[in-house]
């Protein structure tokens, strides 16, 4: 232990201090804070792949579109709960060029990010029908949304895909589905933390049992058009951005500026609703909404009481960025494919150093490069070492708080951490290796 990056006594001291009682059940703000004292105290710099963040700058298209819609003067006037005209127009129009689908452009709605869009479809989904009161999360997921079910006293369920792909997902699937009191479907896609993607099948097996017991999807698209395996970038061409959109008309999307656009510090994203679940009708709704239609209640009724709207100058920025790449003048996959180039180069830096990929495959596909990846180390379990890496100087989050039931992973992402870093990451990999080979050979001695 005292042969290490890191001195061992200040990572004990800051463990001690933080007063987290496992460091692999902290959250992730917690493990960010615990790492910055570390620095602070030592000078080294960490390797950190603990937060979800983006490592690009933003796109200067929406901070220029920003600045002159702050000089006209937008900053004194409140928003629309709906959103702007133009830019739900041109959040209809992406809907329509990358995934080929429609959508009125009344049903394209701003939020504060993507989590205040799951937050208020969480909250108005489960007063449509009394009989359902749950959520299904497929897992592994963004940690948040079930803190927001924790925070708003919502029921949820959820189980981990990694043993369901494929066909499996039926039966699966309509094991909660048949108990009749399931509203809501959550996933990500690609997902966060794991970086599969669900194949058409695998879509088109979800969107079919929404269909059959009228469960709403809400299909999370933060990293949309980011498997890099195909080419989504050209507007109004195929491929398209694979989408259970293609299967259901009962669905919520969930489009996030953060990691496309680099935006994530202006908190805007989009909730985009179905046509049909924009104008479906429930009773229920009178309980707690002055109306019945399920659009008009999530916007009206939820949205504003979330928040009163999303910041006037930040849907001038997200329109224009979304105007360039429907136009196709922005290409914002090429600006963004940077994450999946470092993700391969330190995917092997770890598998070289005796690291297992954890979710590994699509189907029977080897999984893309991407954002995240998840990685293993024998006889460790995720917690154990995510502490232990902290000892070198690399910093994660453990896949146990994400609803995974692989309790041997750790989530890296790669957004952070600079290509300068490279070599720093593949030195502390190999001296990891070498003190736990090292300690292996002697546990066998004896």
């Amino acid at each position: 232990m005292n042969d290490t990056p890191i001195k061992s006594e200040v990572v004990q001291r800051h463990f001690q201090d933080s007063k987290i009682l496992n460091i692999g059940k902290a959250t992730i703000r917690e493990v960010k804070r615990l790492i910055n004292g570390i620095e602070k105290e030592t000078g080294e710099k960490f390797i950190r792949m603990e937060m979800g963040v983006p490592g690009l700058p933003a796109t200067a298209i929406g901070v220029q579109a920003e600045i002159e819609a702050l000089n006209k003067g937008v900053a004194a006037v409140y928003p629309d709960i709906e959103g702007t005209p133009i830019l739900k127009t041109e959040a209809a129009r992406f809907v329509k060029l990358f995934l080929d689908i429609e959508v009125d452009a009344a049903n394209c709605v701003p939020t504060v990010g993507s989590m205040q869009g799951g937050f208020a479809a969480f909250l108005t989904f489960s007063k449509i029908d009394r009989a359902k009161d749950t959520t299904l999360f497929i897992d592994p997921g963004f940690p948040v949304h079930h803190q927001q079910h924790r925070v708003l006293g919502l029921n949820f369920e959820s189980f981990d895909v990694y043993d369901f792909r494929g066909d499996k997902l039926r039966d699966k699937l309509e094991s909660y589905f048949s108990k009749g009191n399931i509203h809501s479907l959550l996933y990500s896609n690609p997902n966060n933390p794991s970086w599969i993607c669900f194949t058409e099948n695998e879509l088109s097996i979800i969107g079919e049992l929404a269909n059959k017991y009228n469960v709403i999807v809400i299909e999370d698209l933060a990293y949309f058009a980011m498997d890099f395996r195909k080419d989504y970038s050209k507007p109004g061409q195929p491929p398209y951005q694979p989408t259970v959109a293609k299967y259901t008309d009962n669905y919520v999307l969930l489009i996030s500026s953060s990691k496309i656009f680099s935006y994530a510090g202006q908190r805007i994203g989009l909730m985009i609703v179905s046509n049909k679940l924009f104008n479906t009708r429930s009773a229920n709704l009178l309980w707690s909404y002055t109306t019945d239609i399920v659009g008009r209640a999530l916007i009206y009724g939820t949205v504003y009481a979330l928040s009163a709207g999303t910041t006037h100058s930040t849907q001038y920025g997200l329109a224009a960025m979304l105007k360039a790449a429907n136009d196709g003048t922005f290409d914002f996959v090429e600006v963004v494919k940077e994450y999946g180039e470092k993700a391969k180069i330190m995917k092997k830096m770890f598998t070289d150093n005796g690291f297992t990929i954890v979710y590994d495959k699509d189907e029977a596909d080897p999984i893309a490069d991407g954002f995240y990846f998840t990685v293993a180390y024998p006889g460790f379990t995720g917690e154990e070492l995510l502490q232990e890496l902290i000892y070198y100087g690399i910093s994660a989050i453990a896949l146990s708080i994400t609803g995974s039931e692989r309790i041997e992973g750790i989530r890296a992402c790669v957004s952070l951490v600079k290509r300068e870093q490279f070599h720093a990451l593949e030195e502390r990999l190999r001296k990891f290796r070498e003190n736990h080979e090292t300690q292996g050979n002697s546990q066998a001695a004896k």
